[in-house]
């Protein structure tokens, strides 16, 4: 039991870690580099509301409209003079990521924090104690995935992002702003970064490369799904279960470098991914 809790949680993290990344590059087919460091601002987001006393739950909207701030400001200043050169964004987005991860360095130092769960202690399921605040991301991930999908096919603003996607001209002759569509999606990507970077902080320590480390598997998921957030889940699930079981029964290096791994292997044999689950 214990070890598939280990595959629904992993899929569970990967995909909330993913999905930010996952909005920006599903409207602009950008890949959002600074992704790493803003889920660094995410996580001392979470450091700074437990200095501050202030209940854990309480700071999830306020992670989020830091990074929702920060995409903003991002996307008006850098990326909107760039969709039509989208090798000079990534570019761009992977300096901004470096400038941000200093500027953190600077502020907080280089030393590494701790911030405590605001779910303590574990959880019995079948007779087997898990983590309570691992086994709460599961539901977290669900209802992140639903809203979102919800979002995009329940709502006017969904709709309009369909048409900027499938064909921003046209899209734009019937009168849809797709520059306004961008800049929502944008901010929108950076703010779920940053709600990231709080969610996962608890179950590791607060450096300002804390986000770097989760960068590589994010971009490769959203590689190989495509800009179907259904396809992001189905990935996250399948090879976060495969991460589990190379860490356990291989070598948790290797188990590591896993996700690039089968990434590569999955878009050689695939190259369309899980883009039509």
């Amino acid at each position: 039991m214990a070890l598939l809790l280990d595959f629904f949680t992993t899929a569970a993290l990967l995909f909330i870690v993913s999905s930010g990344l996952m909005m920006i590059y599903g409207v602009m087919k950008i890949v959002n580099f600074a992704h790493g460091a803003i889920i660094s601002v995410g996580g001392y987001a979470a450091f700074m509301v437990a200095r501050l006393g202030i209940p854990g739950w309480y700071g999830w909207a306020l992670a989020f409209a830091v990074g929702f701030a920060i995409g903003a400001l991002v996307e008006r200043l850098i990326v909107l003079p760039l969709y039509n050169r989208p090798l000079d964004a990534i570019l761009a987005t992977w300096g901004l990521g470096i400038v941000l991860i200093q500027i953190i360095t600077m502020i907080f130092g280089r030393s590494t924090q701790l911030v405590e769960s605001p779910m303590d202690g574990t959880f019995a399921i079948f007779g087997t104690a898990y983590s309570s605040y691992r086994l709460i991301m599961i539901p977290v991930a669900l209802v992140l995935c639903a809203a979102v999908i919800g979002l995009l096919n329940g709502t006017r603003f969904g709709i309009k992002t369909k048409a900027v996607i499938m064909n921003e001209a046209l899209a734009e002759s019937i009168g849809i702003n797709a520059s306004r569509i961008r800049f929502i999606a944008f901010s929108l990507g950076a703010g779920l970064g940053t709600l990231a970077g709080y969610l996962i902080t608890p179950l590791s320590s607060v450096d300002p490369y804390m986000g770097v480390a989760w960068l590589i598997n994010a971009f490769m998921l959203v590689m190989v799904a495509g800009s179907s957030f259904v396809g992001l889940f189905v990935t996250c699930l399948v090879f976060g279960t495969l991460q589990v079981l190379v860490s356990i029964y291989v070598n948790p290096v290797i188990g590591g470098m896993a996700i690039a791994v089968l990434a590569a292997i999955t878009l050689r044999i695939r190259p369309q991914g899980f883009s039509h689950v």
